[in-house]
């Protein structure tokens, strides 16, 4: 690569949804882009259809394994022979009440939610710190800001993101890697699609200012922002970019004359 070479942004959990939405993002600013995700299969498919395959390496992956996302990193960084950002975009969830949950199932989503993260991050710092620094940004969740019912494990581990994403500031900020969070509130994916029912929909636009669920594109927009230099001065920051969901109580259906 030359020094005119494109940045580089690694983005986990990247075939599908927030993830593919943000490579599409990067691409679009002239990025080149690493791809990581545990679907081999849907992976692929996501990246062929970029169209980009000078500038996109997708590579299949566990970001809960240390070992593999080791490989990966380095993969990524002897590919386009730089790392400027790093997209903590992975995650899964479970749906159950407490008392329904188990120690399995709690201790994979902190694995992939809050462990992963802490992988990814320490696996490109050197690489970010040899060009100079960098951005990372971690996608927390509207659900690590507020409790709901139903994600002890999920909540709790973007809970940790959060904090995560200030420990990582202070210590990452010496050697010239800012490191932030965007917490999305609902948002139309096809997973929410699928499992939001109609009453599920009415009572998120009953909490939510802007009456609506978020574009994927706009959680893109606002990760593009944090790891572009008109972020330059900011570092340890949570956004929610949620509609106004975790700024408000009760009471918008009463205001907005929905009720008597």
């Amino acid at each position: 690569m030359t020094a005119n070479a494109p940045n580089v942004a690694i983005i986990t959990g990247a075939a599908r949804g927030i993830g593919l939405a943000t490579a599409r993002r990067f691409l679009a600013a002239g990025w080149s882009v690493g791809l990581i995700d545990i679907d081999g299969k849907t992976l692929e498919t996501a990246a062929e259809a970029l169209d980009l395959p000078a500038r996109v390496l997708p590579i299949t992956c566990d970001v809960a394994e240390p070992a593999a996302v080791n490989d990966a990193v380095a993969a990524i960084a002897g590919h386009f022979a730089r790392i400027d950002a790093l997209v903590n975009n992975a995650g899964v969830a479970v749906f159950k009440p407490v008392l329904e949950t188990t120690t399995a199932e709690w201790r994979r989503v902190l694995d992939v939610n809050l462990t992963g993260p802490f992988l990814c991050s320490v696996a490109v710092a050197p690489f970010m710190q040899a060009h100079g620094g960098g951005a990372i940004v971690n996608i927390t969740s509207i659900s690590g800001l507020r409790a709901s019912t139903l994600r002890v494990a999920y909540g709790t581990s973007k809970a940790g993101l959060s904090h995560l994403t200030k420990q990582l500031a202070a210590e990452f900020a010496g050697i010239g890697i800012r490191v932030n969070a965007v917490a999305p509130g609902p948002v139309e994916t096809a997973m929410a699609r699928q499992v939001h029912t109609a009453a599920i929909r009415a009572d998120y636009r009953d909490a939510i200012p802007l009456g609506r669920y978020g574009l994927e594109t706009e959680i893109a927009e606002a990760v593009f922002f944090l790891c572009s230099d008109g972020a330059g001065y900011i570092t340890g920051q949570t956004l929610a970019v949620d509609g106004g969901f975790d700024a408000t109580g009760i009471g918008l259906s009463t205001l907005r004359g929905e009720r008597g």
